[in-house]
């Protein structure tokens, strides 16, 4: 790390540090990490990312390591288990949005032959650099972000609206949203 200097959201303690570190925006190409971060961004719709993010080894434990193929036959015994589960967000149409995320997900593999073509073909397989230069110059969504949206909703996907999808491209590295100055802007 050259200098010291982030983006001034992750500056609350050592988990956002860390996330903004060595995740948030770094390009995924792996569709087991692109479904993770999926799950995530629709659990977190409507709660902050540091809920999320300080649940995550709990959802990756209660969500068999984010494995879609599992998750998309979870039995409603299953989904009964984790309506339970104090470790994660236990709401019922989140569940049962990831299950049903699941399985559109693997159709979407089907066609496209992985998450990761279908995704990145919105941006020519390169990410979109926006080069804000303080937070406030940070979109939640983007024009992009509505057809994407739009797009997963015709294919069976839910909680994915257009700033839940905008969220997933800036932690995918789709969307390089880095301020001025930030040590992870290269």
């Amino acid at each position: 790390m050259e200098n010291n200097y982030r983006c001034g959201w992750c500056e609350k303690d050592d988990l956002y540090r860390d996330y903004h570190d060595k995740e948030w925006g770094q390009p995924v190409h792996d569709d087991r990490i692109m479904f993770e971060f999926l799950l995530l961004e629709t659990f977190q719709a409507g709660l902050s990312w540091y809920t999320i993010l300080s649940k995550r080894e709990n959802f990756r434990s209660a969500f068999d390591n984010f494995d879609f193929e599992r998750i998309s036959r979870y039995s409603e015994s299953k989904i009964q288990t984790l309506l339970q589960d104090s470790g994660i967000i236990r709401n019922q149409q989140k569940i049962r949005a990831a299950v049903s995320n699941a399985q559109a997900y693997r159709k979407v593999r089907e066609e496209f032959g992985s998450f990761c073509s279908y995704f990145w073909s919105f941006t020519n397989g390169e990410p979109i650099d926006n080069t804000p230069q303080t937070l406030a110059d940070i979109p939640t969504s983007s024009a992009l972000s509505d057809l994407i949206s739009k797009d997963l909703k015709k294919r069976g996907f839910t909680f994915v609206g257009s700033t839940v999808v905008y969220a997933h491209m800036q932690a995918t590295g789709m969307v390089n949203d880095h301020v001025a100055g930030c040590w992870k802007r290269k």
